[in-house]
């Protein structure tokens, strides 16, 4: 497990990342503009495919014509976050389906205070049809096997 990767309380393997706060996310008071926080959260759902998963995130989307949009979400927003600090962002997988998955996303000072948490579930779909499909195999074996590492 490299530094990035920590486990939950719930034992379910993590994924994180340090993100800088920079003048572009945030509103006139220099506090992140909560919009933000998705952008960001959708940053690491790709790296977590590229880095994490060794699936390349573009190609899936390009190559493969596999989309994987958002079709529920929650956030609660527990304190601010300001320019200047570096957060770190992470995920883990909640469920997984046979053509969705459950992510469990959060954001936390270097305090380790939570400022940010999520849960949003994506549905692979045809990006030529804009139905839903299954997972596509070599996905769901890449996610099967992350889960699984220790």
């Amino acid at each position: 497990m490299t530094s990035a990767e920590t486990t939950t309380s719930r034992d379910a393997r993590r994924f994180a990342r340090p993100v800088p706060i920079r003048f572009a996310h945030c509103d006139p008071a220099g506090i992140i503009f909560f919009p933000q926080y998705l952008v960001l959260f959708n940053g690491l759902v790709e790296d977590w495919f590229n880095e994490g998963l060794d699936v390349s995130y573009a190609d899936m989307l390009c190559g493969q014509r596999t989309g994987l949009p958002i079709v529920h979400l929650e956030c609660d927003f527990r304190a601010i976050t300001r320019m200047g600090e570096t957060v770190e962002f992470g995920l883990s997988v909640a469920r997984m389906g046979s053509s969705s998955i459950t992510l469990d996303m959060d954001c936390r000072g270097a305090d380790g205070v939570l400022r940010v948490s999520a849960r949003k579930v994506l549905v692979f779909t045809s990006l030529d049809t804009h139905e839903a499909i299954a997972a596509p195999e070599h996905i769901r074996a890449a996610m099967e096997r992350w889960m699984n590492e220790k």
